[in-house]
């Protein structure tokens, strides 16, 4: 597992998914630089401490970013009531991206979660 696997996800996809994923994993990095990009669950991920604090994928009608975590996305409710998501993932276009800020919160809130916990 590792950042070749991101590489040749990313290269499957077409524009423009494959530019706003690829801009999503530079964003996730400059928070995680040392993490371990892997494929988790068949999607792009990032490790910590054997832990993963961030994902994404792409499906035919959107993009998603995931926290691989059950309470990153409710601590965010009210500052995510905009965006389309489900329990567990956020989603977004190659035309309504996610802000920087959202996401550099959401893997921050993730890797204190995973400190916390140990693990």
């Amino acid at each position: 597992m590792s950042a070749e696997e991101i590489d040749s996800y990313l290269a499957e996809l077409p524009e423009p998914q494959r530019a706003a994923l690829e801009d999503l994993r530079a964003l996730i990095l400059t928070v995680v630089p040392a993490a371990e990009q892997c494929i988790s669950y068949r999607i792009p991920a990032f490790r910590v401490d054997g832990s993963v604090v961030a994902g994404f994928a792409a499906f035919k009608n959107h993009m998603s970013y995931l926290p691989f975590s059950g309470s990153v996305l409710p601590a965010l409710r009210r500052e995510l009531r905009k965006y389309e998501h489900t329990k567990s993932a956020l989603h977004f276009t190659p035309g309504s991206r996610l802000p920087d800020d959202l996401i550099v919160r959401m893997v921050r809130m993730r890797l204190e979660e995973v400190r916390d916990r140990g693990h």
